[in-house]
């Protein structure tokens, strides 16, 4: 998928998980909504880091250039290390490390520690982080031509208010975890990665979501549907159809969440 597909898709997750939560009788109090609707739909266009041609590659300049060749080449070594026989060669790292469940849990696991661990300043860099790539997700088209100094503006500015909302009593910090500020960070990053990955899926090269677990003789066995389900990224069902989906699927499940339907 596109970025604006995996962002869409990461942020109508969230909502459908906060209607879910409201029926099993844990509502997410509505900054708790947003802030980790954001956060998802950043977190969607994350796995990408190992492709130089990503929005999250471009979105912080030099710092995440460099990182993307970290990653890209970290993931390359794992693919090596790790892969049987029955699966390819290849020349680069992109959808494997970072296509995974594996993936997917440590990097929300690592954002739940930095946030309770650090204290604000964390909680306000993973927000910034996220709410970068949400804009850059999200709002796309006004991204683009805008410079990334203003994108990281409204990142920064967009991050201390919501941060400052989120710490008022009731608002919803121990959200799940009564008495552990900022403790659900990580779930919405998660859920993020999971989707990406899910989305990926969708394509026609398929995603190794379950690596280490091998399916069949491959460890990086390509998950997805039957070939004739497929579509390229880009493609017409991706704009046409999954894109009005999602939206419609989030407005549905933040208007459950917040009890209106």
């Amino acid at each position: 998928m596109m970025g604006p597909a995996h962002s869409l898709s990461g942020a109508a997750a969230w909502l459908g998980v906060g209607a879910a939560a409201a029926g099993f009788g844990h509502p997410m109090p509505w900054p708790v909504l947003v802030v980790g609707a954001l956060i998802c739909a950043g977190a969607a266009l994350a796995p990408d880091l190992d492709h130089k041609s990503a929005t999250i590659s471009r979105a912080f300049g030099p710092v995440s250039r460099g990182l993307c060749e970290i990653v890209d080449k970290l993931s390359y070594a794992v693919y090596k290390a790790t892969r049987s026989t029955a699966d390819p060669r290849r020349s680069g790292g992109h959808r494997t490390l970072t296509h995974t469940w594996v993936w997917a849990v440590l990097i929300g696991a690592g954002a739940s520690a930095a946030a309770v661990t650090g204290g604000r300043w964390a909680v306000l860099a993973i927000l910034f982080v996220h709410l970068v790539l949400a804009v850059e997700g999200l709002l796309w088209r006004a991204a683009r031509m805008s410079s990334d100094v203003l994108v990281w503006l409204l990142g920064a500015t967009s991050a201390w208010i919501l941060a400052g909302v989120l710490d008022k009593p009731g608002s919803g910090a121990d959200w799940l975890f009564t008495g552990q500020d900022y403790l659900w960070l990580g779930l919405p990053i998660v859920l993020g990665a999971l989707v990406h990955d899910i989305g990926d899926a969708l394509t026609v090269s398929g995603c190794p979501i379950l690596w280490p677990i091998p399916v069949g003789r491959k460890r990086w066995y390509p998950i997805g549907p039957p070939k004739a389900m497929r579509f390229r990224a880009g493609s017409w069902v991706e704009l046409k159809v999954l894109m009005p989906a999602f939206m419609l699927l989030g407005g549905v499940g933040g208007a459950s969440a917040l009890g209106y339907l």
